[in-house]
C-alpha cells in the first residue's frame, strides 16, 4: 500500500495529461464534425465526395498510425509540431471523422419536411440547422456521442507511443524503474475505470434530462 501511495502523484500527473487530451479533442472535434456533416448532407457533389474520402481514410486507418504520421512524417515535409500538439492534431482529425458520421446520421434521421417548413418560414439553411434540426438530432445522437467520448478518454493512452507522459506512460515508467508491474498497472486500470464510469454517469444524466424535456416534464 505504501508503494501505491508513493506512485499516486506521478499517476495523477499522467492523468492530467490524459484529461487535457480528452477535453481539447472534444472541444475541437465536435464542431469540426458538425461542419463536415453539414457538407455531407449539403447536396454539393464535389464537397460530399471530398468529405466522404476524408471520413473513409480517417475511419479506415488506426489512430496509432495517424499519430505516427503527424509526429514522424509531417516533419519530413517541413511541418513540425511539438509533441503534445502532434497528438492533438491526430486525435481531432480522427474523431472529427467519427463525429461527422454521427451527426450526418442524426440529421438524416429527421423528417425532411422540418427543413422545408423552416425554409418556408424564411429561415436560411444554417438558421434552420442551428435552431431546429441539430437540437432534435442531438437527442438521438447522444448515446453515440457518449460512446465516442469514452473512446477518446481510453485512446489517450496511445500518445505514450510518442513519449508523452500521460497515464499509461507514467505507469510504464514507474514499473520500469521499480521492476514492480502489478501495482502500477492495477492502479491505472482503476483510474481509467473511475474516469469512464463518471463520464458514462454524466452522459446518462444528460440523456435523462433531455428525455424529460421531450416528455414535457421539468
Amino acid at each position: 500500500m505504501d508503494y501505491v501511495l508513493n506512485i499516486i502523484p506521478q499517476m495523477m500527473d499522467g492523468c492530467l495529461v490524459s484529461f487535457q487530451v480528452f477535453i481539447i479533442t472534444i472541444v475541437l472535434s465536435i464542431p469540426l464534425g458538425i461542419l463536415l456533416s453539414l457538407g455531407r448532407v449539403s447536396g454539393i457533389k464535389p464537397l460530399q465526395a471530398l468529405i466522404g474520402g476524408y471520413v473513409w481514410i480517417l475511419r479506415g486507418s488506426p489512430l496509432m498510425l495517424q499519430i505516427f504520421f503527424v509526429y514522424f512524417v509531417l516533419p519530413s515535409v517541413g511541418i513540425r509540431l511539438p509533441d503534445f500538439e502532434s497528438a492533438i492534431v491526430a486525435f481531432v482529425l480522427n474523431y472529427a471523422a467519427y463525429f461527422c458520421e454521427i451527426f450526418r446520421a442524426g440529421i438524416q434521421s429527421l423528417d425532411k419536411g422540418q427543413m422545408e417548413a423552416a425554409r418556408s418560414l424564411g429561415m436560411s439553411y444554417m438558421q434552420a440547422m442551428r435552431t431546429i434540426i441539430l437540437p432534435q438530432a442531438f437527442r438521438r445522437m447522444l448515446p453515440a456521442l457518449g460512446n465516442n467520448a469514452i473512446a477518446i478518454l481510453k485512446d489517450s493512452s496511445l500518445i505514450s507511443a510518442i513519449g508523452l507522459a500521460e497515464l499509461a506512460y507514467a505507469a510504464r515508467t514507474v514499473a520500469g524503474a521499480s521492476a514492480r508491474y502489478w501495482e502500477p498497472y492495477i492502479t491505472i486500470s482503476c483510474v481509467y475505470w473511475v474516469m469512464t464510469l463518471l463520464l458514462a454517469w454524466g452522459i446518462r444524466r444528460l440523456e435523462a434530462r433531455l428525455g424529460r424535456g421531450d416528455n414535457g416534464i421539468g
